[in-house]
């Protein structure tokens, strides 16, 4: 009886445009806005979860839309540079065996996280106005304690990724497991020790 239940719950309509919607959303036509959308929502959410923790333990007496809407943008930027990244590292390195995808979790380490966290610094210091010279002095004060998280947080994460998902789901899987860091880059970001 239950499992006619579920059956029948897969068939209804609602859930097969849903269905449909997130086959369209995936499809390599629709792939490059999805993966922008997911990674400018939850770069968002990261600091707005952020900032609401400074609210309560009085580090940030208020919150902040512009600064939100700012690491928002900084999504964007960040979710194009992982989309054509994944795409590269991908066709660079096709296949799923442990070999191969050792070499992908290095070369995201040594080559994707410097180039998406310099592109979320100079995306944030062009939206506040900085120079180049201030964004790069932003860059060296703060890099290393990023990439340093990053060596912690994506290496087993990029295993699973690189060997178990299909490329399509990489920057969704990659900005769900980001949320957490994404707070953390928020924090950084605007300089709260």
């Amino acid at each position: 009886m239950f499992r006619n239940a579920i059956v029948a719950l897969t068939r209804a309509p609602v859930v097969q445009k849903l269905r449909s919607g997130q086959q369209k959303a995936f499809s390599t036509k629709y792939l490059l806005y999805t993966n922008v959308a997911i990674s400018m929502t939850l770069s968002a959410t990261g600091d707005m979860l952020e900032q609401h923790y400074q609210k309560v333990f009085g580090e940030h007496p208020r919150w902040d839309r512009k600064r939100s809407v700012k690491m928002g943008v900084t999504g964007v930027t960040v979710g194009v540079v992982c989309h054509y990244w994944y795409n590269f590292i991908d066709s660079f390195l096709p296949g799923r065996t442990l070999r191969l995808v050792l070499k992908k979790v290095i070369l995201d380490q040594i080559i994707g996280s410097p180039l998406v966290i310099s592109t979320m610094f100079i995306t944030l210091g062009a939206l506040e106005g900085r120079t180049r010279s201030e964004m790069i002095d932003e860059i060296r004060q703060k890099f290393i304690r990023l990439y340093t998280a990053e060596w912690i947080i994506w290496p087993p994460a990029q295993v699973i990724n690189f060997l178990w998902l299909k490329p399509q789901y990489r920057v969704l899987y990659d900005n769900t497991i980001s949320l957490g860091y994404d707070v953390y880059t928020s924090r950084v970001a605007y300089d709260v020790s």
